[in-house]
């Protein structure tokens, strides 16, 4: 009886169920990555109407990102003073202001602000859903939970690759922008509507701190550099995927439905390469064979014909080594230390992912084809399991000591 009424929704509208409460937060946490590929889902149609190159669009992209490097470190003591539901709330807020400002921008300067608006939000809803979703799921299924709320990025990649060019190309940009901000709306309705922190939330925080020992500090940066280049060149696929495509004769349409094909395939990938590196026990091979299999298949990807059987090969395989990097701070943090070792790798990130478009951007401005964004992706990747060799040691030597 008890886990029926979990599921019943109390007079305040709120979910006792910690599984309704995954969905939320899924469902929330799409808008961002929804906002994210806003701009590189119509990015022909960008650059056709603020009359502007691909290089720009790069810096466009990697500008969502910005706010992370500040935002990360602080992010969670943001949530502390406001409460995460507050603080929730105003991220979303946040992003909502920011798509509305790029719906109704006639400059090109405009539409750098909203999105700087729009990234401040994101970055800060980011870090935030981490932290709640482990105060639901602490010592219960917190690897599947996360492995699910993980999969909520390529799952917003991929309804607005489906959705925006259609909109874009019907009824042009702003439109584009006002159905991210449609779609941020919803989020902030079903959280202000349905969610609630749990009754004993309370007792999972950790009310003291450590500092960061050098080594622990340097093999947390290092699983952040992992993190940010592997996305990296995730990026480089779903950021100028459909420009590439649409240089090689596909219409906008195409190209992006074509692309989140990768998106879709990898919802499935991302929880298979947790359970496969937890069956193993060898979670860092499986990070090492799928980087270089994804560096292969991205620069095949360009110049083959057999551009849809690439793509789902590409969300097969890159999908498998998500769990396995997250799990790699968890190594070399103690619990006292883990807010701060948690900022840090998420501050590498940030760092990553705001400079990885703007130079993916120009590499393609310079070779004069988005293919150019694809190899750079790919060179990214393969720098991860040469990081990955020096967190080895620093984790492996740590836990002799221990």
């Amino acid at each position: 009886m008890r886990s029926q009424a979990e599921w019943q929704l109390q007079g305040s509208g709120v979910l006792r169920n910690r599984w309704g409460i995954l969905a939320v937060l899924f469902a929330v946490r799409a808008t961002i990555a929804f906002q994210f590929q806003s701009v590189a889902a119509v990015a022909p149609l960008l650059g056709s109407e603020f009359g502007i190159s691909i290089a720009d669009i790069g810096v466009l992209i990697g500008l969502y990102f910005a706010p992370g490097v500040a935002l990360a470190l602080p992010g969670g003591a943001i949530g502390q003073r406001l409460g995460d539901k507050t603080t929730v709330l105003g991220a979303l807020v946040m992003m909502l202001a920011g798509s509305v400002v790029m719906a109704s921008a006639a400059s090109w300067n405009i539409q750098v602000v909203g999105r700087l608006v729009a990234g401040c939000g994101g970055m800060i809803l980011s870090v935030q859903m981490t932290k709640m979703l482990t105060d639901w799921f602490a010592g219960k299924e917190i690897a599947t939970a996360m492995a699910i709320l993980v999969n909520s990025w390529p799952a917003g990649i991929a309804i607005s690759l489906l959705t925006l060019p259609l909109i874009g190309t019907n009824w042009g940009v702003s439109a584009a922008h006002l159905a991210v901000a449609a779609f941020i709306a919803c989020g902030i309705a079903l959280l202000a509507t349905l969610y609630r922190p749990p009754a004993d939330s309370a007792g999972t925080s950790v009310t003291t701190t450590l500092r960061l020992d050098r080594n622990a500090a340097i093999a947390v940066i290092a699983a952040g550099l992992i993190w940010g280049l592997f996305n990296i060149g995730f990026a480089m696929i779903v950021s100028f995927g459909p420009s590439m495509l649409v240089e090689r004769g596909w219409s906008i349409a195409a190209a992006g439905s074509t692309i989140s094909l990768v998106l879709w395939v990898s919802v499935a990938s991302v929880p298979a390469g947790g359970f496969l590196a937890d069956r193993t026990k060898r979670p860092r091979s499986i990070i090492v064979a799928s980087c270089i299999v994804v560096a292969i298949l991205m620069v095949l990807l360009p110049r083959a014909g057999a551009v849809v059987l690439i793509v789902i090969a590409l969300g097969l395989i890159s999908g498998l080594p998500a769990g396995p990097i997250m799990s790699l701070p968890a190594l070399v943090l103690q619990p006292q230390t883990r807010a701060i070792g948690m900022g840090l790798f998420f501050t590498m990130f940030y760092a990553c992912m705001m400079l990885g478009p703007v130079v993916g951007g120009a590499c393609a401005k310079w070779a004069g084809s988005a293919a150019a964004a694809f190899d750079f992706g790919a060179a990214m990747i393969l720098v991860c399991p040469l990081i990955l060799w020096g967190f080895n040691r620093i984790a492996t030597a740590r836990l002799a000591v221990a």
